[in-house]
């Protein structure tokens, strides 16, 4: 039964690190592209001042797309994260369950550790 154990948390670290790939790639290109909207934005206000009211529609335009644009990648990327923190609680969980006695040793280990830094302050 151990043995399953193992198995299946290797299967949730193999998931967890993917996850923590597509995660480090979509804050990536979140970045990437609000640098975008932010040149495209100094660009476009300076093309604004100077064809005053000419090109300013079609500036602003350009400029609701990209910013739309930038929301759903936003969106997306707290859809990832969460998505992420849920597989680690999972992870977190059936840890627990199969190494109970390990998890209750760990966590007064750190409670202990704590106790000892505050008293010291």
């Amino acid at each position: 039964m151990e043995q399953t154990v193992q198995q299946g948390n290797g299967a949730v670290n193999g998931n967890m690190a993917q996850s923590q790939a597509n995660s480090h790639e979509a804050r990536e290109k979140l970045m990437n592209d609000l640098k975008l909207v932010i040149g495209d934005a100094e660009s476009w206000l300076k093309e604004a001042k100077r064809n005053a009211a000419n090109n300013a529609g079609e500036a602003q335009a350009r400029f609701d797309d990209t910013l739309r644009t930038a929301k759903s990648d936003l969106l997306r990327l707290q859809d990832s994260m969460t998505a992420r923190g849920k597989l680690a609680a999972q992870s977190a969980d059936s840890y627990v369950k199969g190494h109970a006695w390990q998890a209750v040793g760990l966590g007064a280990a750190v409670g202990v550790i704590a106790g000892l830094l505050l008293a010291r302050r």
